[in-house]
């Protein structure tokens, strides 16, 4: 019988370069969708399952979602080592280039045509979102397959999206409506 071989972690070179490939080109935001494109799609060095699951970890502790995101994919890929290594390549270009235009916005604050820096800057947003968007339906296409899952996703986004429900409140009654379904589901 043939055993499946799990393919070597990456280095922790190559760990600090995918992340700082990802820091540095996700303008805007999005970051999520980079994350994922850059270590399901391209790398492979983790896939759909182990994405979500990290994800909903990195949504549930305290900081920012990404970051933790990142803390938590490079201890799986390489310990604790990885985790430094995955958190100094995704944020040190954004934090250079965040000071350097912080710096250069506030100097030009008063210059004619700063309106114009205002109006790009809420087009990055607008495009960081559907970026996210994409990213939500993608995930959503290849993962939930069951009418169970479905209908929790359904029911997140209308309490939140559409009749604007708290997050913490969403999460504490759907967590368990989710646990309740899968485990039926399971059950079948």
């Amino acid at each position: 019988m043939a055993t499946r071989s799990t393919p070597e972690p990456p280095g922790l070179g190559a760990l600090f370069l995918s992340f700082l490939t990802i820091g540095s080109t996700s303008f805007g935001g999005g970051l999520l969708g980079w994350i994922r494109r850059e270590l399901v799609e391209r790398r492979r060095w983790i896939d759909d399952q182990q994405f979500l699951v990290f994800y909903g970890i990195s949504q549930m502790v305290p900081g920012a979602t990404n970051v933790n995101l990142s803390v938590i994919i490079g201890t799986q890929l390489r310990g604790v080592p990885g985790a430094f290594a995955a958190v100094a390549g995704l944020l040190l270009a954004p934090l250079a280039i965040l000071l350097a235009l912080g710096a250069l916005y506030f100097a030009a604050r008063n210059v004619p045509g700063s309106r114009l820096i205002n109006a790009a800057l809420i087009g990055a947003g607008a495009a960081a979102i559907g970026f996210n968007l994409a990213t939500g339906i993608r995930l959503a296409h290849h993962n939930i397959r069951r009418i169970g899952p479905a209908l929790v996703a359904a029911a997140i986004i209308i309490g939140i999206g559409i009749l604007r429900i708290p997050l913490l409140e969403v999460l504490l009654v759907m967590l368990p409506a989710s646990l309740l379904v899968t485990l039926a589901e399971r059950a079948r």
